[in-house]
């Protein structure tokens, strides 16, 4: 089997090292070979944050670059932009709609970007996009973006939906597995 590679971006704050930890869990469980990575910047509520999870038969590093990513799951979509270049062609980019200002714009030195969905299609990136801070208030806590978006990351794989439920319950706090299996089936079957 060839090696596939995910990208989870996003900035601090937003969870994606607790998604990286659950798809890493899970394929783990599944039984490949699995190399997950974290790069931080500026973390800490704002900076921006970017795992790798990779994994086939025999995966050999965990780091993936321009032009290798098969899926990119981006939290925020100047983040989705960002990153767009380390996408694979034929690869897709799942992404929350919400816009998070980085500093040049909160100074006003610069504006956000209007239309960075439409710019990565008309280059031919096939983008997944959707209100995942929606489902997640929906399901309970504007903090559950991380799982609606791995929600929506597993109708792409070849895995029960059950088994990923099973990964949710092993990697999140057991106050929380309740609203997390519900952001995961919002994000799942979204339209």
């Amino acid at each position: 089997m060839k090696t596939t590679s995910v990208m989870i971006v996003g900035v601090g704050g937003q969870g994606s090292l607790l998604a990286s930890k659950l798809l890493g869990k899970l394929l783990c469980d599944e039984g490949y070979d699995v190399k997950v990575s974290e790069v931080h910047g500026m973390s800490q509520r704002g900076g921006s944050v970017v795992t790798y999870v990779r994994f086939g038969d025999k995966v050999y590093s965990p780091v993936i670059t321009e032009g290798e990513a098969d899926f990119i799951v981006s939290f925020e979509k100047l983040e989705a932009a960002r990153y767009a270049s380390c996408l694979k062609e034929g690869g897709t980019v799942i992404v929350n709609t919400q816009e998070i200002a980085p500093m040049p714009v909160i100074v006003g030195a610069t504006v956000y970007p209007s239309a960075i969905l439409d710019e990565m299609t008309a280059k031919g990136i096939h983008v997944d996009a959707m209100d995942a801070l929606s489902l997640a208030e929906q399901a309970g806590s504007s903090k559950a973006v991380n799982i609606v978006l791995m929600g929506r990351l597993a109708k792409y794989f070849d895995i029960p939906k059950d088994k990923w439920i099973a990964a949710i319950e092993k990697s999140v706090a057991e106050k929380f597995v309740e609203m997390n299996k519900k952001a995961f089936e919002l994000g799942y079957s979204a339209e």
